[in-house]
Parts: C-alpha cells; structure tokens; sequence
C-alpha cells in the first residue's frame, strides 16, 4: 500500500510538473484585467505544458498588444529564416500618450552637455527584458508569455506604480530561428507518459541543436561585432532607448540551480566602472529576497564573469546601463532527472519569471540611482576620454575599401562618431589618404567602445575567462591603422552611413582582356561571379605592368585576368557581364588594349594559369563543430555568394565526391569517418581534389596518416616538490586554456595563399593548444607566428615558448591534390576579415599549390 501511495504522489508531482496554471507562476493577491488573454487562450495550452514556438509566441504578445493600452508593438525586423523579430514597449496608458517625449528625455541624459539640467526626480527608468538567445534555453522565452500577461494584466497600486516609473523593453526571443529548432525538437519527442531519463532523446538533440541562428552562429557573442540580421536588427532599438538595466535570461547544466550576478570579482573587465558593480550587486539583492520567497537554490560570484563586450549581460556596461546574466538550470525538455531531483520545465520557468518581476522591483527602488548613475557615466567618460593619451584613431586601406566599409558600418551601428580623411595623415609610419581613411576622435561619449574595439590588452588580475581574452578589432580586419596623440582637426562632416561602394571599368573601350586585382576582399565574388556565368579566367602567378591611359599601372600575385579570344560569347556579352560583377561589388576592372606588358609577364605566358569553379563541399553533422562549420557556410554565403553543400560525416562514403573540387573540413573530431570513407577522401584528393582542414581537423589528419604534419606541446615545467592547495586544482587547469589571443603571423606573399596581401603581416585568432611544426618542405609552410608572436590577450606562460615560430598554415601533397592544413579559426565569428581572404585564396587557388 506504502508503495502505491508513493508511485501515485510521484504520478501527481509529474503530471503537475507537465501542466501548470497560472497560478503556479503570478504573485499572489494580484487581482487581473479579463479583457487581456491569457496565454493559454492563444497559444493553445498552458505555460511548461509544451515549449512554445516562435510563431505562437508571436501570435499572443501580438494578441496582448491589441487588447492593453499599456503597450505598444515595435517590429525590428526579419532573421536569416524570415521570422518576425520584435518588441513590446510597455508603460503605464499615461506614459504612452508621451512616450516620445520620454524618449528624448532619457536619451537627452546621455549627453553630457544637455544632461545636467535635467530632473530625474519624476523621470521612468528604463529596462530591457531580454529572453533566450541560445534558442534551447527556452525558459526565458516561455517565461516571455508571463511577463507579457503579467505586465499588461495586472491591476492595483503596485502596478500602477511599477508602469509609472519604469517603460520596459520585452525582447521576447532574441533568438527566433533556433528558439522554433529547440522547440520543434522537445515537442516532437514529448511522451504523454512522462520520461524523465536523460538518456532519453527528447533530452539530446541532434546537431546542431537548438541554440544557434540560422548560420549556427552563437549570438551571444555578437552584440560588439553585430555581423548577424538579429543583432543589428536588435541594436537599433537599444541605441533608440539607451536602456537603465537589460536582463539576459539562459540555462546552463542540468545538475546546477540558479545564478545570478555579480560574477566573478577578478573578471570584470577594467573599462567597467565600479559603480556598475556596486549597481549590480544592489539589483542582485532583490532577486535574493524574490527566490528566497519561493525557496529556490541560487548563487552568485562564481562561474560566469564581466569580461567580453560581445555579450549580452556585458555589452550595457560599457553603454552607461547594468547588464544582468542570470543562468537557470535546463530542464532541456519538459521533465529531467537531475542530482537535485526532478527537474520540470515549468519550474525552470517559474525561476525566470520571477527574476523578471526582481529586476522590474530593483529597477523601481533603485530607480534614481540608476538615473543618476547614466547620467554620471556619459560625464565622467569624456573626462577619461581627455585624460586618455590617444586622442583619435585613423584607419582605412586605400586598396580594401570593402573591408574598411564593413568596419565602418560596425562601428556606426554603435553610434561612433566617424570622420572622412580630408588632408593626409602620417601617423606611425602609415600613410592615411582622403577617400579611402577615416579619423575617430576619443572625445566622445562612446569613447569607451571605441577604446575596446582599438586597444591591446597584455595585463589580467585573473587568468581564467568564460570567453576571448582579446579582440582588437583593426588587426581582426586587417586594416592598416594608427593612434594619434595629439589633438587633431576632424574637418569634415561625420558619416551618417557608410560610403557607398563603388566601381569602374579603368581603360581601352576595345579591350584585348579585362584585368582584376585581388587585393579587394570582394575579389573572390567577382570571380564566382564570372565563372558562374561561363567566363573562363586565369589567375597571374606573377608580377606584372601594363600601360593604361598614358600610365604605368601595376599588377601584383593573384589578379584575375579575363581574355576576350578564349572566351565562348562575344566582347560585347562579356563586357557586360564584368560590369555587372564588378558595380554590384566595388571592385574596379581595368581594360587592357594589348597583351604586350611593360614590365614582367605578358598575358599569353603560362605564368596564367586557368582557374577551375570552385564545386566546394563541406563536412557537417556529428563529428564536427557546429560553429566552425556556420562560420564557414555564413561566409561563403553571404559574403561571396559561393554556393556549399554540407554533408553528414556519416553520408561520405555513399556520396558521389567526384562532382567537387574543393572539400572543407571544419574543427571536429571525425571518429565517425570510417576507414572505407577515410579511403575513398584518399583517393579524391590523390585524382586531383583540394582538402582544407582548420583546427582540430588538421590533428585528425596528421594522427590518421594523410599528412606529416607534427604537433609539439606547451612547456608546463612545474617543481615537482611544490605542494598547492587542493580547491586551487580546477582553476589551474583552466589557467591553461587557451580562449582566445591575437597572434602575428608572416605571409609569403608570392604564394597562392598570400595572394591580395599587400603586407606580409597578418592577425589570427588562436583559440586551441595545437602547435603545428613547419613542414620540410621549403615551400610548404606560406604562413608562420613570428618570433614574438602575441598581440593581444591572455597567453598561458607554458605556451610562450610553443607558439612562436610554429606554422599557422602547411599544405601537404598527396598523388595530385593537396591538403591544406589551417591550425587555426580564419573565419572567427564572421568579423575576422583580415584572414578570411586567405581562406578563400584556398578555395579558389587551391589547385595552383604545389
């Protein structure tokens, strides 16, 4: 009987873990308006009892907006999958009626010259609720609906007083794309007899899960570079409202409870004021008394840290507002064993919540600090801006300006105060010209992003990060720049926007071919371009002079030449179409009269060679890293419009591999290439096939007999007598991570894979422990760390002597093809620029090494 008892009480908890009420989750003694609907009225069933998806998450608040004149609904725009993104901007019916007026206000506090005249005795605080931006971390988003229903249902004084003081931003799914992934994943594998084992598949996800964006980027970490449509789409919004306080709701492991900020001491990154600190920890006190209340596990200043401007609890720090982390332990569908018992869906829900409704209290009781403190922010950086030696940045690269026109729409996604060039500048040896350079002066009021985005960090209280340690944004795009430490004239209008590309065609209106230079970073589009169309072209392996216009024009290692006699369609035909490559991607084409050079090579020389389309395949699926793998296709993609078929690891071996030139293998472990499909990639690239390999790929290869490539290991030398307290155990391991450090490497810049450099020295991201040694063979190692390789960031002291003078890139032959082995992430979270290109110079040139 004893036992039946049980197993029915266990039956009960379940069946209540799957379906609960709103009572399970709203404050108490709360009476709510009727007239607004519940979120089980519209999307179907109650809050935890499915994960909801996009679509019906969009369909409620949209709902909730029709029916309270408390909020309003602001679209942002669309993702990669063509999903609504939006927020809810919610205040009192009062606030509404001069929520402009509001606006201008808060955003007049920001600006030291108009903001001390204000009074913020009456003025609204301003959050951002921010929900799931790792799409399978979904309890924020579910959590989402309560806040909505909460916040425009709600009646009674406290509310009142809440919506009066405060106007609140709701980003319910920062996420869309991979919030519906997750969500169509645990629904689809939901049992009506609940499962609760782990190993259960409902609690696995196939790759690549739920937590990227459409290009399975991590959007977590975009919030600096803002390369994807979410987070541009998002940071427009930001920049409208200058929020007071912006909450990032995730889960982490199953095991854990619940944390909140502050992080770690030692973490915070030192352009962080202490003030925000000081703030964080006051707002983290209510979140104490409000899970205290419904006797939920909770800790703080451990684990998660303030240091990487890309993320969502970080980014406002810099922003004169406080960012909130709070991490919940994942439930991962809808009912989990755990070590702390049953984990249900609902309750994980139940956390987040009720951190919404504490940081909307913290916001009200601390309302004039926070005020008080953004207003101070904004003051004090423009004395730290006076006080800093630099007082501009210049930069731009007279032969890139792509690259240097997607470095400038970054920045003005961030409000910098950009300048054009008007009259040379000489500043450290480089020299910066009116129409291709830009000047930034630190005096101003987001002087403390231009100061992270430009400086170099050596000097760390801490040696353990959450994330990368450094990110000097001028060496990632490999543009030429330069400080200035005396105070200089801008003598110009700032940008708006960024300046338009353009292009021409330079030379003979009766060409004998057209010639075109790969030092543009949209070169490689041109050239798909081209060849998509059925262009044939050849690429100069050689330097060589031509005499355009009465003028000696120079063409260097890697430019593209399109001879009109070899051609299948007429002059007129081809005209057209390099035109139109060219227009649509700013890069300039000349029109060369005669084959004769006059200097170097001629254009019938066989130092031309004839280049092939690119048919590029790349692994994906189990056995390979999601990110890496997105990296890769979002490049490809959307950069240079470069078509990729991404095949399953495990589909290899019944492919027909022949119909591709180029294979990619992104970072991964690939135990699943099994020794028939290991054979079959022998004998595809012994016929003649291209095999680019990065990270920890290129292990995989050289441990699996398809290249020579050694690795050596860190010096960890450590006194074997030395006796260390055992808690330290755990944090010396991780001291020997390698996160992520800006190292210089040198190009040969006559090597197919140097082509377009026009500066042997390069910036790659190392984010691993592999050290690569050089090949033996003399020309099989074009790209090598320096001597005194380090940049920028945090290096482990046993790696210091490890990394330098190693190879970043080998090329290995085998039969008639290549391997071409990148020890190293070119393509880092899509803002890596400067060394993109030479992963490209491998897709399209591969064939050409030897």
């Amino acid at each position: 009987m004893k036992k039946i008892t049980i197993a029915f009480l266990l039956s009960l908890f379940v069946a209540a873990a799957f379906a609960q009420d709103l009572s399970y989750y709203l404050p108490r003694n709360v009476q709510y308006n009727k007239s607004i609907p519940t979120p089980a009225s519209i999307v179907g069933h109650e809050v935890g009892e499915w994960h909801v998806t996009h679509d019906r998450l969009v369909q409620y608040v949209k709902a909730v907006d029709q029916a309270s004149d408390r909020m309003i609904l602001k679209p942002l725009g669309l993702t990669n999958e063509g999903r609504q993104q939006l927020a809810l901007i919610i205040t009192s019916s009062e606030n509404q009626q001069r929520l402009e007026q509001i606006r201008q206000q808060h955003l007049a506090l920001t600006n030291p010259d108009q903001s001390s005249s204000l009074n913020i005795s009456e003025m609204p605080v301003v959050v951002w609720m921010g929900y799931s931006i790792h799409g399978n971390e979904s309890s924020g988003a579910n959590a989402a609906l309560l806040a909505t229903y909460y916040l425009a249902a709600a009646q009674g004084p406290e509310i009142d007083a809440l919506l009066k003081n405060t106007v609140i931003i709701l980003d319910p799914s920062f996420n869309p794309d991979g919030l519906n992934r997750f969500a169509n994943w645990v629904n689809m594998h939901k049992s009506f007899t609940p499962v609760s084992d782990p190993n259960a598949r409902e609690f696995n996800e196939v790759w690549p899960g739920g937590r990227f964006n459409h290009y399975w980027f991590d959007l977590n970490r975009d919030w600096l570079p803002a390369q994807h449509k979410e987070s541009r789409n998002r940071l427009s919004l930001y920049h409208d409202w200058k929020p007071n306080i912006l909450t990032d709701h995730h889960e982490m492991g199953s095991n854990s409870t619940f944390f909140f900020q502050p992080g770690v001491p030692s973490r915070v990154n030192p352009n962080t004021p202490a003030k925000n600190q000081e703030l964080t920890a006051a707002i983290g006190n209510y979140h104490a008394q409000f899970l205290d209340s419904i006797g939920s596990l909770y800790f703080t200043k451990e684990g998660y840290d303030d240091f990487y401007y890309g993320k969502g609890s970080t980014y406002p720090d810099i922003n004169g507002a406080v960012g909130i982390l709070f991490e919940q332990a994942s439930s991962r569908g809808h009912l989990q064993e755990t070590e702390n018992g049953l984990l249900s869906f609902p309750f994980t829900i139940r956390n987040q919540f009720t951190t919404t409704l504490s940081t909307l209290a913290a916001a009200k009781g601390l309302r004039k600090q926070m005020l008080d403190y953004q207003r101070s922010f904004f003051k004090d950086v423009i004395k730290e801006a006076e006080a800093y030696p630099v007082k501009a940045f210049v930069f731009g690269d007279a032969q890139d300006k792509a690259k240097t026109q997607i470095f400038v729409e970054m920045l003005l996604r961030h409000q910098i105060e950009i300048y054009p060039v008007k009259s040379e500048i000489n500043a450290e040896g480089k020299i910066f010209k009116p129409g291709s350079s830009f000047l930034i002066p630190t005096a101003q009021k987001q002087f403390k992003i231009i100061k992270t985005v430009f400086e170099k960090t050596f000097n760390y209280k801490d040696s353990l990060f959450y994330d990368v340690t450094a990110w000097t944004m001028p060496l990632a795009f490999g543009l030429p720049y330069a400080e200035i430490k005396t105070l200089i004239s801008t003598n110009s209008q700032k940008l708006n926007q960024p300046v338009e590309l353009t292009a021409a065609v330079i030379g003979s209106a009766n060409p004998y071919a057209y010639a075109i230079k790969w030092n543009e970073y949209y070169s490689p589009k041109v050239l798909y371009k081209l060849q998509d169309r059925g262009i044939k072209t050849k690429v100069a392996s050689k330097q060589f002079k031509m005499m355009i216009a009465g003028k000696e024009e120079f063409f260097d290692y890697g430019t593209i030449i399109v001879p009109l006699s070899i051609q299948s369609m007429d002059a007129q035909t081809v005209a057209g179409m390099v035109n139109e490559a060219i227009q649509q991607n700013g890069v300039d084409a000349y029109a060369l009269a005669t084959g004769f050079s006059s200097d170097g090579i001629d254009l019938g020389s066989n130092s031309f060679v004839h280049l092939k389309k690119p048919s590029v395949m790349m692994f994906g699926g189990n056995g390979t890293s999601a990110t890496d793998v997105g990296e890769i296709w979002h490049m490809m993609d959307t950069r240079f419009n470069v078509p990729v078929s991404i095949v399953d690891v495990d589909r290899f071996g019944s492919i027909n591999a022949d119909r591709y030139n180029v294979i990619i293998m992104a970072s991964g472990t690939y135990n699943n290439l099994n020794k028939n499909a290991q054979d079959k990639l022998k004998e595809w690239i012994s016929a003649g096939g291209t095999l680019i390999a990065t990270e920890d790929a290129t292990k995989w290869l050289s441990s699996n007999g398809f290249t020579k490539v050694l690795f050596k290991s860190g010096d960890d030398k450590r006194d074997s007598t030395l006796q260390l307290p055992y808690f330290l155990r755990s944090d010396e391991t991780r001291a020997k991570d390698m996160t992520g450090s800006l190292f210089e490497a040198k190009v040969d810049l006559t090597h197919p894979l140097g082509f377009g450099y026009n500066n042997p020295s390069v910036t790659i991201f190392k984010s691993n422990t592999l050290f690569m040694d050089k090949n033996n063979g003399a020309y099989d190692s074009p790209v090598m760390y320096t001597d005194q390789p380090l940049q920028s960031g945090y290096l482990y002291r046993g790696y210091k002597n490890a990394v330098k003078n190693t190879a970043a890139v080998n090329v290995d032959n085998l039969g008639r093809g290549r391997i071409i082995s990148m020890v190293d992430n070119l393509n880092f979270r899509a803002f890596w620029l400067g060394t993109s290109k030479m992963f490209m110079n491998a897709v399209c040139f591969g064939p050409l090494i030897r």
